[in-house]
This record gives structure tokens, C-alpha cells and sequence, in this order.
């Protein structure tokens, strides 16, 4: 959903686009696009319910030191309840361990169990069953107990204390809408019970396929009831995974050392190769980057999660280049056309004139961040397909202003007015919004651009009712777990306009009713199924694709291990070692 993004690319965002819901580029100079975006595999296993513990050794992996790791963005909390930006969440997966978890292999994200397994659904679709791993054991020795895990899950409607963790729940399960948590509401909710020491079962309102994969969230990981401290509790949380954590000072660093009490034998996805970690924040990211490329005494020891500035790209050559490690991330970004307010034959001439190359490079993509994107759901999603692109959505190209304005005419639109918003405050947002008015301008459309400072900007967009109808919020979008199933249904059915996470604004019953079909199916059914809505969809001309977004960081000389985390754009810290 629209919150889960690091803090820096939230940043970037709201200045670069504007954009409520993805991650961003970190740096604004401009590159050539390349017109070969190259071939991307596509999967379709989404869940592997047979991986079991320990986890898959990594090749040339060693035991020992500490790993530095730099960033500007500051974690906003650890509380495992209120976690939901990638960053915190990454870091999560160090100290905490989950219901599910996810296994990443050649690169793509694949659902595992963790501390239950990836749970059976009743026949009408409204009651889930997990099976927990009993035996395992906190920090401090004391018993991981499934009425933790339960508790944990009462935990997160106290919304009133754990503002910013995701809330499906209040949405899916039942009595989630009135339900306020254990503080408030006590310990009794008919949406979670236990039997026994080792059966969770999950009630829901509505049918929720892709429950098992929210359950890999941290706020899915057992927390002892007579341990929460409650708003104190992101001081220190209990730990559950392979770390610890040995000091804490908010928004300035944060130290972890092995938690002796992780049972690797039975945990599938992570390690323990480093004897702690250092994370040090709020250091300017391009000094601290140099400063890895550099790997001079203990910086050959660290990594920045940010992506890789472009002013250090050039760098990034010969001997230095296995210091830039690439993959995928989990971000589409677009450009909203208002099906409402535009007519079909209308966003057809849109397209035809859009001025892809030329908003590729007044936005300051380039090759190391991003890739032209043709479809809505990324390369990271498990069921994405690289179909053949809708006529004028390619993402490449100068556009064909001259051939737009034969489509007007041919529709007796010659002078339609065409509007958004966009931030007036920053030079890299008023290049884009011009090179748009230019070629549609030139396409023989009216052109009005509303400039609005940063502050306004993000209420604007979002606000569907506003006097515009392109470029409305959100701009992008981001998974919140890897399925269509947290692409297609929140953005494009018509409960969607009242969400406020629309894309078109369509209101179609026809439409509703193909998504709630694939929606309902179980997982491994619904993956195949998603990219031809997608392709559907994008027949509709409701958005302009613009580009999905990469990982891209720099490491040191002696760290090994690292590759991304497709499902949030980060470094996967548990593979991760020190080479000597």
C-alpha cells in the first residue's frame, strides 16, 4: 500500500512526482534511457509450503566481524506492530521472526513458512487454520507460545497506539471494523483463537487468498503479553530471529549481536554469518557512499541501502564495479488518465503524443534506478508477464504529437483541455510538467498545469474531486506483498475511488466482478491469472506507464552475500557475510 517505502524515498518521491505510494529515485541527474530493457523471467510459484530449516548455505559464505551499514533515511520505529516503511521492515527480518516469511531465489521472492506453516483455508473461504512450530525459544530462553503469536495479532487493532503498521486486518477479519485491541477491547476477539499449543486460526469477514502472505509482516511475529510495554515496547523489543539487539539510540544508530537462542535448524530463510551489525543513520548518503566505494579500514566492512547517488555512477567501473550490486524492486510508476473525465479516444491521442524519452530525462531516471515499464504489476511480482505492449503504453519513445492530433480531429476533440497538477517549487517537477504541456500542446490539446508547492501536493492529487484529470494520486504503486493480489484489486475496482487508491478512476461492475473471480481463487491458481487483467486494463488507457523501479547500492570490498529483496527494494540482510 501506499505507506511502504523508505523514508528517503518518500522524499525523493513527493519532489520528483509527487508519488504517495513507491519508491523513487535518490538523485536527479538525468541519463540516456536504453531502448533494450532486456529480458525478465517470469514466475509463477508463489509459495513453497514444503521449505523447511536451516536455510540454504550462500556460496563462500564466513562467520565472523561486524557489518556497518549507512543510510540517510531513518527508520521511523522497530516496533513490530507498527512497522510498515521497507527499511524498518528489512531490518525486521534480523530480529523476528514471522508466521511466513519469504525465500528469495534467482532473485525472485518465493512465500515459506517461519513459525507456522502457510495455513489451509475452510471450504467457504472464511477461516484459516496455521500450524506453529512449538519448542522455539526468545531471546532471553523463555518459549515462543502460539497465544504470543495471537496476542500479537490482538495487538495490531490498537491503531490508536500503532498508527503506521499496514491494517488489513481491520478490513478482512472479522469484527476487524469494531474490534480495538487488547488494551482497550480485551483479550477476547472472535478473529483469532488458538487450540492447543500449536493450531492458529484466523476468522475472516471476507475471503482473503492472500492472507498467508500478510502474515509475513512484522506484526506477525509473537509478542508475550506480560512483556509489552506498549508505546515503550519499540525501545527494545523481544527478539525471535538470529540477532539481538545490544543498544538503540532512535534515528541515530542501532546495534545487533547474535541472539544465542535462534534455532536455525528449524528457520528456512535466514543466517547467522556475522557477529552483529552497525547501523548508522541520518549521514549525508553521497559521503557515505564514497566512503564504501572507497573501503578504506572498516568502511570495506559496510554497505548504504540508499540507492546508488548518480553523481558516484561513473565511478562504477572496472575493478569498483562488484561493488554495485542490481536487481529487482518492488515499484511501477505511471501517469493517471481520468476515465470519468476523459473519453476513451481522447486518452488513446494522450498516449500516442505522451513524451516518454523526454520525461525519462527531465525526471533524472537513468538505467541504474529504473526500466521503462509496460505493464502495471513489475518484473517482481510473481505471475508478471512482458506481454506485448498496448499500442503508445511501450514506455520508450519521443511520441507523435502530429499523428495525436489527426485522433482528435478524427474524434472532434481539437482542443481538449487536459490538466494536473504539479509541484512549482522544485525544478526537477516544473521540467516534467513542461516537456508534458509541450508535447500535447503540440497534439492540439488544451494545456492547464496548476502549480502548487511540496506541502500541497500530495492532498491535491489525492483528492479525486480537484479540477484536473491527469497525473492524479497515486502515481505509482508498490507491493505489499508480491501477488497481483495487492496490485490489481486495489487499484482498478470500483471500490477503489472511495479508498482513494485508484488508478482511472473506473467504476466498471463487469470489471469488479473478473478481479473478485481471480481474487478468490487460492494463490497458486490466481499467479497465472493476474497479468491478462492486467493487459486488460491497460487496453482501457487509464494510465501511462512510466518506468519500474531497481535496486541499485554500492557495498564494500570485503562484504559478500548481498542481493536485493525484491518484495522491498532493500539489501537482504540475511545473507549477507565479511569475506575475511
Amino acid at each position: 500500500m501506499a505507506s511502504r517505502l523508505t523514508m528517503a524515498a518518500a522524499v525523493a518521491a513527493a519532489l520528483t512526482l509527487g508519488v504517495a505510494g513507491c519508491s523513487s529515485p535518490s538523485s536527479n541527474n538525468s541519463a540516456d534511457k536504453n531502448e533494450d530493457t532486456g529480458t525478465i523471467s517470469t514466475q509463477t510459484a508463489a509459495i513453497d509450503a514444503t521449505a523447511k530449516g536451516p536455510a540454504p548455505e550462500v556460496a563462500g559464505a564466513k562467520k565472523g566481524g561486524v557489518l556497518t551499514v549507512y543510510s540517510q533515511s531513518t527508520p521511523n520505529t522497530i516496533d513490530p506492530t507498527d512497522i510498515y516503511y521497507t527499511d524498518s521492515n528489512e531490518i525486521s527480518k534480523l530480529l523476528f521472526r514471522t508466521a511466513t516469511q519469504f525465500a528469495i531465489r534467482d532473485g525472485k521472492p518465493v512465500l515459506v513458512p517461519d513459525l507456522t506453516d502457510v495455513g489451509t483455508v475452510s471450504a467457504d473461504k472464511l477461516t484459516w487454520t496455521f500450524k506453529f512450530v512449538t519448542g522455539q525459544k526468545y531471546e532471553d530462553g523463555s518459549e515462543i507460545k502460539i497465544e504470543d503469536l495471537s496476542y500479537a495479532i490482538k495487538r495490531s487493532f490498537a491503531k490508536d497506539l500503532y498508527a503506521n503498521g499496514p491494517a488489513y486486518q481491520l478490513a478482512y477479519f472479522k469484527d476487524g471494523d469494531t474490534y480495538k485491541g487488547p488494551y482497550a477491547g480485551g483479550d477476547t476477539y472472535a478473529g483469532v483463537e488458538t487450540q492447543g499449543a500449536d493450531t492458529l486460526v484466523i476468522h475472516l469477514a471476507k475471503a482473503f487468498p492472500d492472507l498467508p502472505f500478510y502474515m509475513s509482516f512484522p506484526m506477525f511475529t509473537p509478542i508475550p503479553k506480560a512483556k509489552d510495554t506498549k508505546a515503550d515496547y519499540k525501545n527494545k523489543p523481544i527478539s525471535t530471529g538470529p540477532y539481538k539487539i545490544e543498544s538503540y539510540t532512535p534515528g541515530t544508530q542501532l546495534k545487533l549481536v547474535k541472539n544465542e537462542n535462534w534455532d536455525a535448524a528449524t528457520d528456512p530463510v535466514r543466517h547467522q554469518y556475522v557477529d552483529g551489525w552497525d547501523f548508522k543513520w541520518a549521514g549525508d548518503d553521497v559521503k557515505t557512499q564514497q566512503q564504501v566505494l572507497n573501503s578504506n579500514g572498516p568502511d570495506a566492512n559496510a554497505i548504504n541501502y540508499a540507492d546508488v547517488d548518480a553523481s558516484l555512477i561513473p565511478q562504477l567501473t572496472g575493478e569498483k564495479s562488484s561493488q554495485f550490486v542490481q536487481g529487482e524492486s518492488p515499484c511501477t510508476y505511471t501517469w493517471q488518465l481520468d476515465s470519468t473525465q476523459i473519453p476513451l479516444e481522447v486518452r488513446k491521442a494522450i498516449a500516442k503524443a505522451w513524451p516518454y524519452d523526454q520525461t525519462w530525462k527531465a525526471a533524472g531516471v537513468n538505467d541504474y534506478i529504473g526500466e521503462a515499464a509496460s505493464t502495471f504489476m513489475p518484473p517482481s511480482v510473481p505471475g508478471y508477464q512482458k506481454y506485448t505492449p498496448v499500442e503508445d503504453l511501450t514506455g520508450l519513445g519521443n511520441g507523435d504529437p502530429a499523428a495525436a492530433k489527426k485522433l482528435l480531429e478524427a474524434a472532434g476533440k481539437v482542443g481538449f483541455e487536459v490538466s494536473w497538477y504539479y509541484d512549482n517549487t522544485k525544478p526537477i517537477p516544473q521540467q516534467v510538467s513542461q516537456v508534458r504541456a509541450d508535447a500535447l500542446t503540440a497534439a492540439g490539446f488544451t494545456v492547464k498545469a496548476i502549480g502548487v508547492p511540496t506541502a500541497e501536493l500530495r492532498t491535491k492529487i489525492s483528492d479525486y474531486d480537484a479540477p484536473v484529470n491527469i497525473a492524479q494520486g497515486p502515481r505509482g504503486w508498490c507491493s505489499d506483498w508480491p501477488s497481483g493480489g495487492s496490485w490489481i484489486p486495489v487499484l482498478f475496482k470500483s471500490s477503489a475511488v472511495a479508498d482513494g487508491t485508484s488508478m482511472g478512476e473506473l467504476k466498471d461492475p463487469a470489471l469488479d466482478a473478473k478481479i473478485d473471480a481471480v481474487a478468490n481463487l487460492a494463490v497458486e491458481e490466481s499467479t497465472s491469472k493476474w497479468a491478462a487483467l492486467d493487459e486488460e486494463i491497460m487496453k482501457q488507457y487509464v494510465a501511462i506507464p512510466f518506468y519500474y523501479t531497481k535496486f541499485g547500492i554500492v557495498i564494500g570490498t570485503n562484504v559478500g552475500g548481498t542481493q536485493a529483496d525484491p518484495t522491498m527494494g532493500m539489501p537482504l540482510f540475511t545473507d549477507m557475510f565479511l569475506k575475511g
